[in-house]
């Protein structure tokens, strides 16, 4: 796996007790997880929202909100700001 250090893949692999090629698989899902922008974030989450029924005026708040909670923060974005990521 190229984006860990040999020491720590193998540190990994003995505390979460899984084959090399599993944990390699899970550090590249996260990798890609956490790779996405704020943009790309933005539009999935109001697809996902959307599908599951929640009403725009909803919508804007939530996402925001989860911006907020993620590990890797983003810039702080207003509604309005997050509706023209959506919509142009």
């Amino acid at each position: 796996m190229d984006s860990l250090s040999p020491e720590f893949r193998e540190y990994l692999l003995r505390v979460v007790d899984l084959p090399g090629p599993m944990l390699d698989k899970i550090v590249a899902e996260l990798r890609d997880h956490w790779s996405e922008t704020a943009a790309d974030f933005v539009r999935r989450r109001h697809r996902e929202l959307q599908r599951a029924g929640v009403p725009n005026r909803r919508v804007y708040g939530q996402i925001a909100r989860e911006l907020e909670a993620r590990p890797v923060r983003s810039p702080e974005l207003s509604e309005r700001q997050i509706r023209r990521l959506i919509y142009g």
